[in-house]
């Protein structure tokens, strides 16, 4: 039993007493997803241990929610989700709503103890920019949360609010703008999170006849450390290759410095364009061409969308703008 005033045990404690992790747990106590008979008597004896209770996980709080919005971002320092952030924040002060923040680093498993930290404080409304699948998110639907996807759509829960920049269409102007330049070797440096911008990137270059050359997509993971390194191997492997679109401003910092270390000249030997306008990105040299994206608007929008009852499932969906600056020259 547990004494009174001591610390409530949490959906970690029983993933750490388990030796399994959070995801895991989330499955078992809420009876859905797979589990292995072991394990899953493994995570149920350890939620007795801890008298950590299913209910826990939600279930019957709907009566005893104060309200709130919890707001799940990759990576606050990143200046795109600070602006996102900025724009819940606003919102949601305006409607008297607090707004509790977690960093998810793009991990799936982080997400997940998020997620339960947000249900056992009694949040109502959750906004997030998701880094697990669907089934990652069961626990919050079922406890009754409103939720509201941001920048990304999960996979299997087309049904929730969504609010995305129009990733297709940026994508594709990009493309075609140096296509238009004489490009054809143009590589597309990604990251978690953006299969619809890949997917775009390939749809355009076959829409102007241009072969995709799948040694020029290139997957970096979220960080900077992973972002340089991939930018690195790609100039160091494929030194042909003529124009570089980076699917997000890390990814495109990482481009400029490779560049600048492997001596590609930009826009000389290597033209660039990347995803998001962010203040730097003016001020180096030359002036990076932009695909912008109203991340503050996008932000807005999803607190408007989850302080929203009664609402309807659908997707928002926000314009992108390709500013060009100076990073772009014609092919050598």
């Amino acid at each position: 039993m547990r004494v009174s005033g001591q610390r409530r045990s949490t959906i970690k404690d029983v993933a750490e007493a388990a030796e399994v992790g959070v995801a895991t747990v989330s499955r078992v106590l809420s009876g859905t997803g797979s589990a292995s008979p072991a394990t899953r008597e493994k995570v149920l004896a350890a939620a007795a241990r801890l008298d950590y209770r299913p209910s826990a996980l939600g279930r019957n709080l709907r009566r005893q929610r104060t309200g709130g919005i919890g707001l799940l971002v990759p990576d606050i320092t990143d200046p795109f989700y600070g602006r996102l952030t900025d724009g819940v924040l606003t919102c949601a002060q305006s409607a008297g709503e607090p707004v509790m923040i977690g960093t998810t680093r793009d991990d799936p498993e982080r997400e997940a103890q998020l997620i339960g930290s947000l249900i056992e404080e009694s949040v109502e409304r959750v906004i997030a920019v998701p880094s697990g699948d669907g089934e990652m998110w069961g626990p919050a639907f079922r406890a009754g949360l409103s939720v509201v996807f941001a920048e990304r759509p999960v996979q299997g829960r087309e049904n929730i609010p969504t609010v995305v920049a129009d990733d297709r269409t940026g994508v594709r102007t990009a493309v075609e703008y140096l296509a238009g330049l004489g490009h054809r070797r143009i590589a597309f440096l990604s990251r978690h999170g953006q299969a619809q911008r890949v997917r775009a990137f390939r749809e355009a270059l076959d829409a102007l006849g241009v072969p995709v050359d799948e040694e020029l997509i290139v997957r970096a993971h979220s960080s900077r450390d992973s972002a340089y390194a991939a930018a690195s191997g790609l100039f160091q492997h494929r030194p042909d290759l003529t124009a570089v679109l980076a699917g997000g401003n890390m990814l495109g910092e990482a481009a400029v410095l490779a560049a600048k270390e492997l001596d590609f000249r930009v826009p000389r030997d290597v033209s660039l364009i990347m995803f998001d306008d962010v203040p730097w990105a003016e001020l180096c040299y030359p002036p990076l061409t932009v695909i912008s994206q109203p991340a503050q608007d996008m932000g807005y929008r999803a607190a408007e969308l989850v302080l929203r009852e009664g609402r309807r499932s659908r997707t928002v969906t926000l314009p992108t703008e390709l500013i060009v600056r100076g990073s772009c020259g014609p092919r050598r």
